[in-house]
């Protein structure tokens, strides 16, 4: 078979995927039928079978499909990243902003219907999740090495929830445009990490010149 040939199924599945994750964000899962897919993708609803069981397969491969590549990105982005360990949370920011920007159905999609998976592509998720959240908290414990564990991991759950705050942000013609938005989340997710790395632990007395004290 030719590379030409091979490419062909590949392209067609993730033209599908990105038109149902759309769809499924601006209408939520119940409120697409497969023939609308179809029609987005120029083919029959029937012709979907041929790619996938169904929309709960695209479902499926759309959820667990992400969190496999956020958490492969992240993998690669520490092992290139050779640098110091505030490079390496650079790139691990950047990496995520770039799904945050461009892929902000997907985040709508995880936040809607993430309970509509099967219960072993539900815990597959987590788990992906889990071990995402686990290799930020030590790339930040090395670049912030005083908060506790606990702490540096509420800081980045914290911080995702800020960066994947897109989907809610307003009409795009309504924001800064792309390079400026990124540089702007970028900004305020080292400004969250650094504020929890000012924080004193629970116990320990607060500095006379923090604001508020």
């Amino acid at each position: 078979m030719s590379n030409a040939q091979s490419a062909t199924p590949t392209s067609r599945r993730e033209q599908i995927l990105k038109e149902a994750a759309r769809l499924f964000a601006e209408r939520g899962f119940h409120g697409v039928g497969v023939d609308e897919i179809g029609a987005a993708v120029g083919i029959s609803g029937p012709g979907l079978y041929r790619h996938f069981a169904g929309k709960d397969a695209m479902l499926a491969e759309l959820l667990v499909g992400i969190s496999e590549r956020l958490l492969a990105g992240g993998r690669m982005r520490v092992a290139e990243g050779g640098g110091s360990p505030e490079a390496v949370l650079d790139a691990l920011i950047d990496g995520h902003i770039d799904f945050a920007l461009d892929d902000r159905p997907l985040i709508t999609l995880h936040d809607r219907e993430l309970d509509r998976l099967r219960e072993a592509d539900r815990k597959r998720v987590r788990q992906l999740q889990r071990q995402y959240v686990e290799l930020w908290v030590e790339v930040v414990r090395r670049v912030h090495p005083g908060p506790s564990e606990s702490r540096a991991r509420a800081a980045v759950h914290a911080v995702f929830g800020l960066l994947n705050s897109t989907p809610h942000l307003g009409r795009p013609g309504a924001l800064p445009g792309r390079t400026e938005m990124a540089e702007l989340l970028h900004r305020l997710a080292l400004g969250a990490f650094g504020a929890v790395a000012g924080e004193p632990e629970a116990g320990e007395p607060m500095a006379a010149s923090v604001p508020g004290a």
